[in-house]
């Protein structure tokens, strides 16, 4: 088992290498690169100052166009050589892999800071959203799909099951819209802050002070964030119980008289789970990442979701790829310890093949 994750671990740096091969294939033909969007800014300021200034001479003009086009020339072949564009391509991507690879994810194009210092700035929001629904996602569905296998047809069931298809119908933004409306000081109720993760006095509440106001920050975004995963796996949940139930080795155990208790636990909940954690990488990172953006805009959070897409827009690549080099890097880490879980859990798998 350790030598297939070994091979799983070693296998992630080409994975990685040809992640950012296609990341840096699309950059080379995808319109509007950062030293566009750098001129096109310029044009927009000398626009407005020309507006401002109101006409010149017919003379004055030509010679203003000329003066500003070799000064947009010259500062074109400035940020070529200043972001590495004015090297061959191989040498360009050589250089990324290598700062990916020692985590010197070099400064921001337009933020003008370090990568890694606008990182820390952001991670803490993304983490407080995504762990936290993740966690929390994870163990309300699990107990509560097995719970409602057993009970199968039963009032709770059926209860439970509507409240699950209804909240599988429900964006997690318009949850979140009605959350503020209803509980952040819209028409009816003001329980929840409106905005952000912390309160104007934070600093200088108690250390006590301080966590019951990051919590009661998060209430309303992580209910809004977990909505569709809660009730997607609330139902897998359920159905891979029931599935497991029916199963004739169910049958032949509560023959030999074990207890339902020992049925569940030891046999269904071993073959029921398999499908469930080989789905926890998948679910760690789009729960830690995707969809975060609509969530973070609606409360103010300003985090990794926020700012994947303005960089996107902006074309700030060195902000893009880190995002991408990162959660790639989880994704596939995450895969081989789900992998490793696996066969924890069930026994009956078994790497042999895998390292043959």
């Amino acid at each position: 088992m350790w030598q297939y994750a070994l091979k799983r671990l070693l296998l992630i740096v080409p994975t990685l290498i040809g992640i950012l091969l296609v990341f840096f294939t699309l950059t080379q033909f995808i319109p509007g690169g950062p030293i566009d969007q750098i001129i096109a800014q310029m044009r927009g300021r000398d626009h407005s100052g020309e507006a401002a200034s109101g006409h010149t001479s017919g003379s004055a003009d030509s010679s203003k166009i000329r003066d500003r086009a070799q000064l947009e020339k010259d500062h074109i072949e400035f940020l070529k050589q200043q972001f590495g564009f004015d090297k061959p391509l191989h040498v360009q991507f050589g250089g990324w892999v290598k700062r990916m690879f020692t985590f010197d994810f070099g400064d921001s194009y337009f933020r003008h800071q370090k990568v890694v210092e606008i990182f820390a700035d952001k991670l803490p929001v993304s983490m407080s959203l995504g762990i936290t629904s993740f966690f929390l996602v994870y163990l309300v569905c699990i107990p509560l799909g097995i719970a409602r296998a057993v009970r199968q047809g039963s009032r709770f069931d059926a209860t439970s099951g509507a409240i699950v298809i209804i909240a599988y119908s429900i964006p997690g933004f318009v949850f979140g819209m009605f959350l503020l409306v209803l509980f952040s000081g819209g028409a009816f109720w003001q329980w929840f802050p409106l905005r952000g993760l912390t309160s104007d006095n934070f600093a200088t509440l108690s250390t006590l002070g301080k966590i019951k106001d990051y919590v009661w920050h998060l209430v309303l975004p992580v209910a809004a964030y977990t909505l569709t995963g809660f009730a997607i796996l609330t139902a897998q949940t359920r159905n891979l119980f029931l599935e497991e139930m029916n199963q004739q080795y169910v049958q032949t155990a509560r023959a030999k008289g074990l207890s339902e208790s020992v049925v569940l636990f030891k046999h269904i909940f071993r073959n029921a789970m398999i499908i469930i954690i080989s789905g926890i990488p998948a679910g760690f990172v789009s729960m830690f990442f995707a969809g975060s953006l609509l969530i973070e805009t609606m409360y103010s959070l300003d985090g990794l979701g926020l700012l994947m897409f303005e960089s996107v827009m902006k074309r700030d690549y060195p902000i893009v790829i880190a995002e991408l080099f990162v959660f790639s890097l989880i994704g596939l880490t995450m895969h081989i310890v789900s992998d490793l879980v696996l066969a924890i859990v069930d026994p009956r798998v078994s790497f042999e093949k895998a390292q043959g």
